[in-house]
């Protein structure tokens, strides 16, 4: 569950391509791709095109790890909860997961919207993390630290920051986050998940736990050699969505101004999940909305999400004022060189 690469270029306006020249830029970026499986799933205005590589099959119905692509959704759940009357962005996340239990002054002062947007000051994972999960490192690091243990390391933590002051990328953050949804509605977070977002929406290939082969999708070391399904133990919100390319363009359409009817029960939670929410970087640079990087882009802006598991990679990403929606995913690990991300927020960013 890595954080997005953050890739950024100058607007050059260009001239919008047809159907044809599409379909042949989706075969291009997959020609420079090199994985055992690869799809790339295109939305737009409502028109869908899919290209796969390697083993995969077009538009397929094997379901892909998310791993930090899943933040969209659990973000999406934050804000059908407060659009809905049941939370508020503003409320203290410590209050919520145990209102009696003594913590340090920042930590009761870390809000909602503060752990889904990376402001509150918590590092990336906890610092007891990482000695129990070395062991495991290429296979399941994430495996022996349960929710519980999870929700202890945020109730003791010290955070680096005072809360809202600093952007830093926190898997813990936003795992913290819908543990806290949990107890604030006495519902477990898949159950949530399932009945506000997934449900609503039709996702019906949508899973949060591995199922039985061969619905998902296999990831693979850098080798070739293949690996088991991510566990993410105590992690779930921050990366346990797995799900089919037809199901993504579908969560992504949702997203685009006029694929929403005005009566649609999320109808609120999109409209917020889109707005411009801050800036960070050099110059203000770089643009987040509650759950999206979003970035400058010849045609308008992009919203995006990138993710990665220990065997397969993620892009979400659309762009509002064109109706266009992409989905990529291939079932290959990340390394340094690797062209993935960069090849396919191009072709969102300044080629679709």
């Amino acid at each position: 569950m890595t954080a997005p690469q953050e890739l950024r270029r100058a607007p050059v306006a260009v001239p919008a391509p047809d159907d044809d020249e599409r379909a042949r830029l989706l075969a291009e970026a997959a020609r420079t791709i090199d994985a055992p499986g690869l799809v790339i799933a295109l939305s737009h205005r409502g028109r869908r095109t899919f290209r796969a590589g390697g083993d995969a099959l077009s538009g397929d119905g094997l379901r892909y790890e998310l791993g930090s692509a899943s933040k969209p959704f659990t973000g999406l759940l934050l804000a059908a909860l407060v659009a809905d009357g049941r939370l508020r962005y503003e409320d203290s996340a410590a209050a919520l997961l145990a209102p009696d239990h003594p913590v340090h002054p920042a930590v009761r002062a870390i809000t909602l919207r503060h752990l889904i947007t990376h402001t509150s000051g918590l590092p990336s994972l906890p610092a007891d993390f990482y000695p129990q999960a070395l062991p495991r490192w290429s296979t399941a690091p994430y495996s022996h630290y349960p929710a519980d243990r999870v929700v202890r390391a945020f109730l003791r933590a010290r955070p680096r920051h005072r809360p809202g002051t600093r952007w830093h990328y926190s898997n813990f953050a936003v795992s913290v986050l819908g543990h806290t949804l949990a107890a604030a509605t006495g519902t477990p977070w898949e159950v949530l998940l399932q009945q506000e977002v997934l449900d609503p929406l039709g996702l019906d290939g949508t899973r949060l736990r591995p199922g039985p082969p061969p619905g998902d999708a296999v990831g693979h070391r850098r080798d070739g050699r293949p690996l088991p399904a991510l566990d993410t133990g105590g992690f779930t919100a921050a990366g346990a969505v797995r799900s089919t390319p037809p199901d993504l363009l579908t969560f992504l359409e949702a997203h685009l101004p006029s694929a929403t009817a005005p009566t649609h029960p999320l109808d609120t939670a999109f409209t917020d999940v889109r707005r411009p929410l801050l800036r960070r970087g050099l110059r203000h640079a770089h643009t987040h909305t509650l759950t999206w990087f979003r970035h400058p882009s010849p045609r308008g802006p992009v919203c995006f999400h990138a993710g990665a598991t220990l065997g397969q990679q993620m892009f979400l990403g659309f762009r509002p004022d064109t109706g266009t929606a992409l989905a990529a995913m291939c079932t290959r690990r990340v390394h340094r060189t690797d062209p993935f991300i960069a090849t396919v927020h191009e072709l969102l960013t300044e080629k679709l």
